[in-house]
This record gives structure tokens, sequence and C-alpha cells, in this order.
């Protein structure tokens, strides 16, 4: 039987979340979890509350509650459930506090709000990832602070946009097909901007996988084909000198993340 979870905030939740995950992915067990956002209100709260300690007596064990609530008194109707309290913001507030010497000034939506001033940074890295997904068109390439060069479904769109939204930097994606593997070479546009380029590359069996699902049983999809496509692309990185990664095993987080470390780029936003 999995045990319950809540992730509360008077914000997004996002914060509780993160933690969360963090913390619980360590137990090799199950978790049942659900994310309350917005508890900005004294009556939500005793909703909440309410909630909390129905599974208390459904399960017969003290729900995990997740919290990073700004202001007090809806923190202190959560204390008061049923529920084993982790609270992130003041288990470091009160002692980063001390350590400082400055007494914080909570406010709600700060990390995460349309006030925080990243927010413009993160909608205008989206959209030009969007812009300028696979190659879509070239004459913005010049904007770019990165930009990912790979076979189609290496993962160059989701690594763009998570970078986009995650670090507020602007990512163009450029791919290389089928058409291009007899006289492979990179554009001009992306010749111009070689500083920029970054390569990601998989193996071809799973490439061969992810194809399969999408365009099963077509040339497109073949083991062969992947195979070539791929050592091609590779030959072409390590003649030009473009750093690559292996996304084969690697999430989005951590093709990210290793993009940044690569690269030395810094993120814009956290």
């Amino acid at each position: 039987m999995s045990r319950k979870v809540f992730y509360i905030s008077d914000g997004t939740a996002i914060t509780a979340e993160i933690f969360g995950h963090a913390v619980l992915s360590q137990f090799p067990i199950t978790f049942d979890a659900l994310t309350i956002p917005f508890v900005e209100t004294v009556q939500k709260a005793e909703s909440v509350k309410k909630t909390i300690n129905d599974s208390f007596i459904t399960t017969g064990e003290r729900p995990l509650v997740f919290h990073s609530i700004v202001k007090s008194e809806i923190r202190d109707i959560i204390y008061s459930s049923e529920g084993l309290d982790y609270d992130f913001l003041n288990t470091f507030v009160a002692p980063l506090e001390q350590q400082l010497g400055v007494q914080a000034t909570p406010a709600m939506h700060r990390t995460h709000g349309k006030s925080n001033k990243s927010y413009d940074t993160r909608i205008d890295a989206i959209n030009y990832a969007m812009d300028n997904d696979d190659g879509q068109t070239m004459k913005n390439m010049d904007n770019a602070e990165i930009i990912l060069l790979g076979v189609s479904r290496c993962g160059k769109t989701p690594s763009s946009l998570y970078l986009s939204m995650q670090f507020g930097i602007k990512v163009a994606n450029y791919p290389f097909t089928e058409d291009d593997m007899d006289s492979l070479r990179l554009p001009e546009d992306l010749k111009r901007n070689k500083h920029k380029l970054f390569g990601l590359t998989i193996e071809p069996s799973r490439l061969h996988e992810i194809r399969q699902s999408r365009l099963e049983n077509s040339r497109y999809s073949s083991l062969r084909q992947c195979r070539i496509e791929v050592k091609e692309v590779e030959m072409l990185y390590k003649k030009e000198r473009i750093p690559f990664l292996d996304t084969t095993n690697q999430s989005v987080e951590e093709i990210a993340a290793k993009i940044l470390d690569m690269t030395g780029m810094k993120r814009h936003m956290f």
C-alpha cells in the first residue's frame, strides 16, 4: 500500500513538489501524492486540514505533508492537522536570518509569480525556442545563446524547451536529416555561430525504438538508417570540434544540466 503525501503551498506549490520529490526519491517505496496550491485563505486551509485528517482516519497512517507556506496563520492551521509536517521555508529561514544578520521579509508568489523579475526572460526564451525549433527558420540564429544539433528524435526539442523554461536561455535547434547524409556539412548560418553549437547524439538501437513508435517499419525508423545517421553526425561533430553529449540514458533535466556544465553557460533565472 502506498503512503499518502501532500504538497501544499499558498503559492504554486512548485517548491514543495521539487523538494519533496527529491527527498522521497531516495526511498524504494510507492507514494500517493496530492498537490494543493494557492492555499491562501483560512477557509481553504481548514478544508485542506480536513483532507489530511480524513487520510489519517482512512489509512491509519499519518500522511507526509511537505509545504512552503509564507503566511503564518495558514501555516499554523496545517501544523495542527494529523500530518507529519516538513516545512521547507522555515526550516532554513530562521538559521539564515541569524547567519546573515538580516530579517526575512516573506512575500507570496515571489519565486514563481509574474512579479518575479525573471518572468519576462522566461517567456522570451520559450517563445524563441518554439519559433526556432527544428530548423524552421535560420534567420534568427544570431540571437541564440545555444544551438542544439542532432538527428531527428535525439532530444533536441525537449532539451531546448527545458533550457528556456527553467533557465531562461534562448535555444535554437537544427536537425540533420536523411537527405543531409550524403554530404553532411554545417549550413552557413551555423558556421557563423559555431561557438554556440552543441551536439546531441544517441545510441542507434535506442533511436530505432523511438522512431519505431512514431513511424513503424519505415526506412526512417530502420536500425540501419539510425546507425548511418548517428555515425555520420558524430563524425561531423569531431571534425568541426563541436562538443556533444549522448542522451541515451539521460533525462531532459540531466541533459540540460550537463549542457550548461560543458558550455559554461550561466542560467538567467532560478
